[in-house]
């Protein structure tokens, strides 16, 4: 393991616990962002202390999170050669609603190719984290007696019809419409824990139509190095295509050509 993803592992960790002193608490504040998605004081509070601790070991380093916009590479007029892509809390939704389907994400990402990767679940104590070339790793029981570490990898399921498609919203009628009939086993786990199912092998594919790349920085590298296959939904090799679609790899092509049933060839 390298030192950036210990360091990453650890901020993750430590910024999720911090989530959890929020989570399911009755008097928790909720606002609407400008894009009306909810943010509260739990997001806001763990972001900062990414931050922190980012700037405290990579004073140089740039950082992009959700909550509190880009902070550009010392000496750069862009993004940097390292950047540090965050979002305390992926699954707001359900964390201010006490549903433990949230994660905390961090990211980094060098020359614009992410080399490092966590999705922590603080409220599940489960993790997956991942850098270039060394797979992904599953690790469960965190803060407990009972944590354990392995491998993680991606099912060998060969057809959608035995597969499980996971999803975030149902609110993209027409994208779910053109799947539901190729996939029988259909689950609305969404957000970083479908993707995170796809990397462990509970599930076959996560479809997410749209998010931002604070959301999908960290989704790539742990579902490609557990042998899937990332891409946006049009099938581009990318985390910033503002969609998202995590397969086992063996109906990737197949489900790609069922999204996009307009494109030629």
């Amino acid at each position: 393991m390298t030192d950036d993803l210990a360091f990453a592992i650890t901020i993750a960790r430590e910024a999720g616990q911090l989530t959890l002193e929020y989570f399911g608490r009755p008097d928790l504040q909720v606002e609407l962002k400008q894009d009306q998605s909810p943010v509260t004081e739990a997001d806001r509070a763990a972001e900062k202390l990414l931050r922190a601790r980012i700037a405290q070991a990579f004073p140089k380093d740039g950082i992009l999170g959700e909550e509190f916009g880009e902070k550009l590479a010392a000496g750069s007029r862009d993004a940097g050669r390292r950047r540090w892509i965050l979002d305390p809390i992926d699954g707001t939704k359900s964390f201010e609603r006490g549903v433990p389907l949230y994660g905390t994400l961090v990211a980094l990402e060098v020359d614009g190719v992410v080399t490092a990767g966590v999705i922590f679940m603080p409220a599940l104590r489960e993790e997956v984290h991942a850098e270039t070339g060394s797979g992904t790793t599953w690790v469960t029981g965190i803060g407990t007696d009972l944590e354990d570490s392995k491998p993680a990898c991606v099912s060998k399921f060969g057809t959608m019809a035995e597969s499980l498609l996971c999803f975030t919203s149902m609110r993209e009628r027409e994208i779910m419409l053109l799947v539901a009939d190729a996939f029988k086993r259909m689950r609305g786990w969404g957000d970083c824990y479908a993707h995170l199912l796809v990397a462990t092998g509970r599930a076959e594919a996560a479809l997410d139509p749209q998010f931002e790349i604070w959301d999908g920085a960290p989704l790539k590298i742990v579902v490609e190095e557990a042998g899937g296959t990332f891409t946006d939904r049009q099938g581009r090799v990318t985390h910033d295509g503002g969609s998202g679609v995590s397969t086992n790899g063996l109906i990737h092509d197949e489900m790609i050509a069922i999204l996009n049933p307009h494109r030629q060839g």
